[in-house]
């Protein structure tokens, strides 16, 4: 997985500060779970409650773009919040106004809504059926357009998937 083969903490603080923009209070003490294949999975504190989640960066980016920042699929539970499954991508760049991702699991396709460089699901229910074709599937691409109108096609590795989503569940109490 890049976070490891990178050996740096950037991607983590990446997920952090994404994390904090998501939620009033910033996240705190994060603590690595472990390595799954092509996936991380961390827990951490928020307004002294655990939250888990686990990360991955694409084996694959593709588009004709000059800069793009860090690029990851994320899925969240706030188990305090009655939150879980919460899936979603962060591009590396501002999203098209009014745009959706197209994220293809195997056969099944779903639709992201976007907000800056954000997509996520647009309910629980979505959530959960994407969680559950990414413990299914081998990978997962997501398609994406970016302000500037530059196509972008992310491809994830979803090798080590289940093993991570096993870990933040039991981190988070909900397996």
């Amino acid at each position: 997985m890049k976070f490891r083969v990178y050996g740096t903490l950037i991607p983590c603080l990446a997920v952090a500060a994404l994390l904090a923009l998501a939620a009033p209070a910033a996240a705190q003490g994060i603590k690595r779970l472990g390595d799954f294949g092509d996936w991380n999975a961390y827990t951490f504190t928020e307004k002294g409650k655990v939250a888990c989640y686990m990360a991955s960066m694409p084996k694959k980016s593709e588009g004709k773009y000059k800069k793009r920042g860090d690029v990851f699929a994320i899925v969240t539970h706030r188990p305090s919040e009655k939150r879980r499954d919460v899936v979603s991508v962060v591009a590396g760049y501002t999203y098209q106004k009014d745009s959706w991702v197209r994220v293809v699991i195997g056969t099944d396709t779903f639709r992201l809504f976007t907000q800056d460089d954000g997509a996520w699901a647009p309910d629980h229910e979505k959530d959960t059926a994407l969680v559950a074709a990414m413990i299914k599937g081998r990978s997962m691409v997501v398609e994406g357009t970016s302000s500037r109108g530059t196509k972008t096609t992310d491809t994830y590795s979803l090798n080590g998937f289940t093993k991570a989503y096993q870990a933040i569940n039991k981190a988070c109490g909900l397996s």
